[in-house]
């Protein structure tokens, strides 16, 4: 990013991925001046049609343009529209803005190196800049643009560009919540006289208090020592200084296996501890590949819902990759359109359909197991209201922020929803780990106590994946 010049007022130039991805950036910018391109109001009414989440954003700019337009003749037009507080989506949510929207109303001389001829998009946004610095010098001109390569041209060109970083949930995504508080070795000392330790109903409690206790949350799990030491989750904050923690069950015990599968290390116990608590709507685990994130919440989900009949049936969905686009004309059913996506699903399905009794076992167990999950597009979530489901979202690290929202106002009551995924490995353009919609959610849920998250951190593919991945 160039440094600003921060004794001058800036008027920011937006280029047409900023709107689609966030229709509501005309109003986050403050008291600083809007300007938009021609050729930016050209290729949002190229985009305006089609049933994808980037039309959508499309037509919700028009749509505030408009409300900013009515009643303006050209001379208003001309010297700035008022960009006044404004309520996005009539959801009541007021953004503040005390700048002015500025069009392109006239032909500018783009003076531009030859090898950048203007008839490209982003070329002419480059040349519009470079002829608004000639002639607004009193003010610092800004591009906006989620798009990489166009902010690297501007860099070149000695244009100031910056990116678009309203949505940015942190600064580090090294600063997201794990989920985990391991203890110091000398917690018990420091903490003995403060401690009050009772059972209920075969549980294990422990009321700890101290200064510690400020960074705790809830649901939060802390762990002391080695592997199975001692392991707990935050049941109660009560307040700043004081929390209620229980003992968490090990699953670890092949006698207290979830659907055959038991974990392998803390986060994993962590993680089924979670997952079979029926007190949390919301699970979020994070890992790399490899770290049994899909396992484990298929196994947790087959347990509750063929064993203790807590929800009627498994939903398992995935971003479809380029995400929120037509998942095309493959023959069949949308179950069928979407199995070739599904292949984490069928994989972990072969671990979890090891029953006894031969082949004529197996199919059983399988067309059991296939008749309480279903395999749904998140292309028709919007509008829909799941009842008593248990809902895997794999791949979520590829969804907006405004996506996620989505598709969790979708769930019912008796719901649970479970996100998986892993923010290193984001497929989607104008996406980063700090502006991810799980980031976003993993963020924003921390403080809910009927919501859990935890990072999983050890890969158990395998020797060969563990090796690989460490050294390729």
């Amino acid at each position: 990013m160039i440094k600003r010049e921060n004794d001058k007022p800036c008027l920011f130039v937006l280029d047409t991925n900023v709107l689609m991805h966030d229709p509501t950036a005309l109003f986050r910018f403050q008291e600083h001046d809007i300007f938009l391109p021609m050729v930016v109001l050209e290729e949002l009414d190229r985009a305006k049609k089609g049933m994808s989440e980037v039309a959508r954003n499309v037509r919700q700019v028009s749509r505030f343009l408009d409300q900013l337009m009515s009643n303006a003749n050209k001379e208003e037009i001309d010297a700035g529209l008022p960009l006044g507080p404004t309520s996005a989506n009539g959801g009541g949510i007021v953004l503040p803005a005390a700048g002015r929207l500025f069009f392109q109303t006239e032909l500018l001389a783009l003076k531009l190196p030859a090898s950048l001829p203007g008839t490209i998009p982003d070329n002419n946004i480059l040349g519009t800049v470079q002829a608004l610095r000639e002639t607004h010098t009193d003010r610092q001109v800004i591009i906006v643009s989620k798009d990489i390569n166009l902010r690297i041209k501007a860099a070149v060109l000695g244009i100031p560009a910056e990116d678009y970083s309203n949505d940015q949930v942190l600064d580090d995504a090294a600063l997201l919540y794990t989920g985990l508080e391991v203890l110091p070795e000398d917690f018990w000392e420091h903490h003995e006289k403060t401690i009050d330790a009772w059972k209920e109903e075969g549980r294990t409690f422990y009321r700890v208090a101290g200064p510690d206790i400020a960074d705790w949350y809830p649901a939060q799990c802390v762990a002391l020592g080695e592997d199975g030491a001692f392991e707990a989750m935050v049941r109660e904050k009560r307040s700043e200084t004081e929390a209620v923690i229980e003992l968490v069950d090990d699953y670890r015990q092949s006698r207290h296996n979830v659907w055959g599968i038991s974990a392998r290390n803390r986060e994993q116990n962590f993680a089924l501890n979670m997952l079979m608590n029926p007190e949390l709507d919301f699970v979020t685990l994070l890992g790399s590949a490899g770290t049994g994130k899909t396992l484990l919440a298929l196994a947790a989900g087959l347990a509750q819902v063929l064993d203790r009949t807590l929800y009627r049936e498994i939903i398992m969905t995935r971003v479809t990759v380029p995400v929120g686009e037509d998942i095309g004309f493959l023959p069949g059913t949308e179950e069928e359109k979407m199995t070739p996506w599904m292949g984490a699903l069928m994989d972990n399905l072969e671990v979890l359909t090891q029953p006894e009794g031969g082949e004529w076992g197996r199919a059983a167990t399988n067309d059991l197991i296939r008749s309480r999950i279903r395999i749904s597009s998140l292309n028709f979530m919007r509008g829909r209201t799941f009842l008593n489901k248990y809902i895997i979202l794999d791949e979520a690290q590829n969804l907006t922020a405004k996506q996620m929202k989505t598709l969790i106002t979708r769930a019912g009551p008796g719901t649970k929803f479970v996100c998986l995924g892993n923010i290193s490995q984001i497929d989607t353009p104008y996406l980063t780990e700090t502006t991810s919609g799980l980031t976003y959610v993993v963020d924003r849920f921390k403080h809910w106590p009927h919501s859990g998250h935890i990072t999983l951190m050890r890969g158990e593919r395998s020797r060969l994946a563990d090796f690989a991945s460490q050294e390729l």
